[in-house]
């Protein structure tokens, strides 16, 4: 059984940067896709980055593209979101998600089968 665990979300200005961790346990999380999803209150839960199993592959949410990186240490079982330019419209609730399909690193949530608990990210104006 895959665990995912998130870290490093809290509260930020508008303009600020922030980082996030997600740490992996359980499996052979260097063969996963793995990707970023947030849900602010009252939406549902969206895309927002996605990176393949080797890191070479990488996509983004029209929303964050050159703001947020996405990256991964699969020597650390460990995947990054980089948040930079923040913007108080990208508070929410940021999820890692883990898929074995290691080459899918898809936009559709259904098709990861693995989710951490969630970490606040709150940027405020």
């Amino acid at each position: 059984q895959v665990q995912l665990v998130e870290s490093g979300g809290g509260l930020v200005q508008a303009g600020g940067s922030l980082g996030l961790s997600c740490a992996a346990s359980g499996g052979t999380f260097s063969t996963y896709s793995m990707g970023w999803f947030r849900q602010a209150p009252g939406r549902e839960r969206e895309f927002v980055a996605g990176i393949n199993w080797s890191g070479s592959n990488t996509k983004y949410a029209d929303s964050v593209k050159g703001r947020f990186t996405i990256s991964r240490d699969n020597a650390k079982n460990t995947v990054y979101l980089q948040m930079n330019s923040l913007k108080p419209e990208d508070t929410a609730v940021y999820y890692c998600a883990a898929d074995p399909s290691g080459t899918r690193y898809s936009t559709r949530s259904y098709e990861y089968g693995y989710w951490g608990q969630g970490t606040q990210v709150t940027v405020s104006s």
